[in-house]
C-alpha cells in the first residue's frame, strides 16, 4: 500500500464536506438554542412556582370574590358569582350571590352543596367528591404543585403569566390545569379541564390574605325540612340503573 500518495479530493467532495461541517455546526447551535430555552422555561415555571406557593403557603385564611362559567361537551351554563372563603386544613365556603341561595361548604371532612330553591342537601366525604371545586381547598398551607401536577407550560398571559399543569394522579375528574398567576404570586383565573369533556373558569378579585373568619362558616347546619342526598350512595345507584 502506498502511504505517500497525497489524497486527492474532486470537487464535489470538497464541497459535501464544506456542507456536512455547516449541517454540524447549524445542529450544534439549535441544539443549544433549544437548550437555553429549555432552560428558561424551566426557570420561569420554577420562579411561578414559587411566587404562588411563597404567597398562600404562608397564609392561613383567604377571601375573594369569584365569577364561574361552566361548561360542558359545548353547553354552557348561566354565570354564577359569589365569595370564596379558605381555611387551612381543606375548608372553605362558596357564598353565591347569583344565584342566590345556592351554598357550597367543605368542613375538612365532608363536602356539602345547599340549594334554597330546591331545599336539597348533597353530602360527599372530601375524599370521594369528583367536584371541580373541592381541590381548591387545599390551595391553603401545603400547596406543592411539582408533587401534584407535572407536564408544565408557561404562556404570556394579560396581567401575569398561565401556567398549564397536567395532573399526576389519573384518579382525579380533572385532566389539565390552567392558572393565570399575576406578578405578586396570586392566582387571577382558574381553568379547568374535566375529563368529561366539561370546563370549569373561575375569574378572582379582591382577595384578602388572613381576613378575620368565624370557624362557624365551615359548619353547614341543615335547614328544616331539607331533602338530604348522599351523592355516592346516589351515584352509585344511577351508575347501576
Amino acid at each position: 500500500m502506498d502511504t505517500g500518495t497525497p489524497l486527492t479530493l474532486t470537487k464535489r467532495t470538497y464541497i459535501a464536506i464544506r456542507l456536512s461541517n455547516v449541517f454540524r455546526v447549524a445542529l450544534l447551535l439549535v441544539l443549544g438554542v433549544s437548550a437555553a430555552f429549555a432552560d428558561a422555561a424551566s426557570g420561569q415555571v420554577d420562579h411561578l412556582i414559587k411566587q404562588m406557593q411563597d404567597r398562600y403557603n404562608s397564609t392561613r385564611t383567604l377571601s375573594v370574590r369569584f365569577v364561574e362559567n361552566y361548561e360542558i361537551q359545548g353547553h354552557r351554563r348561566p354565570q354564577e358569582a359569589g365569595t370564596l372563603t379558605l381555611r387551612k386544613q381543606g375548608k372553605m365556603r362558596w357564598d353565591y350571590t347569583h344565584p342566590a341561595g345556592k351554598l357550597f361548604i367543605s368542613d375538612g371532612k365532608n363536602v356539602f352543596l345547599y340549594t334554597a330553591k330546591d331545599n336539597r342537601v348533597e353530602k360527599v366525604p372530601l375524599k370521594d367528591t369528583e367536584d371541580m371545586r373541592a381541590p381548591l381547598a387545599f390551595l391553603l398551607g401545603h400547596l406543592d404543585m411539582k408533587k401534584e401536577f407535572g407536564g408544565f407550560q408557561v404562556h404570556a398571559g394579560e396581567g401575569g403569566a398561565w401556567l398549564d399543569a397536567l395532573p399526576v394522579n389519573g384518579r382525579v375528574p380533572y385532566e389539565k390545569v390552567r392558572m393565570l398567576i399575576a406578578p405578586d404570586g396570586s392566582v387571577r383565573e382558574l381553568k379547568v379541564m374535566g375529563r368529561d369533556q366539561s370546563e370549569i373558569d373561575y375569574s378572582f378579585s379582591d382577595e384578602q390574605l388572613n381576613p378575620r373568619v368565624n370557624e362557624a362558616m365551615f359548619h353547614f347546619q341543615i335547614p328544616p325540612g331539607a331533602e338530604v342526598v348522599d351523592a355516592v350512595e346516589f351515584k352509585a345507584q344511577q351508575d347501576a340503573q
